[in-house]
């Protein structure tokens, strides 16, 4: 039989545990982008939120705080098509969408299926392909949902650890998944995924909760360990505290990147696939970072 003060210990616990459970104030993120063009030797954001041949978004709607990156496949400039143009407009595709309410937070591939669909019917023909990350903050539930499709990607982190990452989608070695639209009489050469395939995760984020959100040229450069050093200089929730860490990551991937004696992670995944390869690999840099903290209008 449980002692009165059991008794006790045990209907504080059920009730402070309800209460952490039933927050009832709402989440937003203070969100910060920066990044490099690979073809540029310091940042240059380009016409909208694009970095060379990347492209992100940063949205808030009264429901949800709502980020994307996408990463246009630079193969299309042998043909005479700039691959920034198709994930560019993939992502103010999906920026309009969240901010005119035409979404549900809980299912971010919904957004990512509504842009690409627009793009299929326009006018005017849109040539390209492009890999893309959708992460949506439910601000009332206090609920992460995410999708990835390709080898973009984004890392939670609580208390100097990664508690939640994306997984990378690859057909082989260096081809990830993709989202395309071809010439016509092209539509079975040219690589294509649905944007069904992309992987979907849910995650309950708490405050302080940090989220890092980037394009491949970010994970093919650093690995989780420098990520995770970098991120210690995150001292506030203040966006200029976010703007310098954003940018401290972006401009340390960017050097290894040129580093021809840096065993980078794309290295080791080719050293692993059978190839001789060392070095960084140049790349567009794109680096979404944001930490969750109490929403105020």
């Amino acid at each position: 039989m449980l002692s009165v003060l059991s008794y006790g210990r045990l209907v504080a616990r059920a009730v402070l545990g309800g209460l952490s459970q039933t927050d009832g104030r709402d989440y937003s993120l203070i969100s910060a982008s920066y990044g490099f063009g690979k073809d540029f030797r310091k940042g240059i954001l380009k016409k909208g939120m694009c970095y060379g041949d990347d492209a992100c978004f940063i949205a808030r709607h009264r429901s949800a705080d709502v980020l994307g990156v996408a990463d246009g496949v630079g193969g299309w400039r042998d043909y005479g098509v700039d691959p920034s143009q198709f994930s560019a407009t993939l992502m103010r595709t999906c920026e309009r969408l969240v901010k005119e309410g035409r979404f549900t937070p809980s299912n971010p591939v919904g957004i990512l299926t509504s842009g690409y669909y627009e793009l299929l019917q326009n006018k005017v023909p849109l040539l390209g392909s492009s890999t893309a990350c959708i992460v949506v903050l439910d601000r009332r539930s206090h609920r992460l949902h995410t999708c990835n499709l390709g080898d973009s990607g984004f890392l939670v982190v609580r208390g100097g650890e990664v508690v939640l990452r994306s997984d990378e989608q690859q057909h082989y070695f260096n081809t990830p998944f993709q989202l395309s639209i071809a010439p016509p009489g092209a539509e079975g050469v040219v690589l294509s995924d649905s944007p069904e395939a992309a992987d979907s995760s849910s995650f309950d984020v708490q405050l302080g909760d940090i989220i890092l959100t980037a394009t491949d040229g970010l994970f093919d450069n650093m690995p989780d360990y420098m990520i995770l050093q970098e991120l210690k200089k995150l001292k506030t929730s203040s966006y200029d505290s976010v703007l310098q860490t954003a940018q401290s990551i972006a401009k340390q991937a960017h050097d290894l990147a040129y580093d021809p004696n840096y065993m980078s992670p794309f290295a080791q995944f080719a050293c692993d696939n059978g190839l001789n390869v060392r070095g960084g690999k140049p790349d567009d840099i794109t680096v979404l970072l944001s930490i969750v903290a109490e929403y105020t209008d």
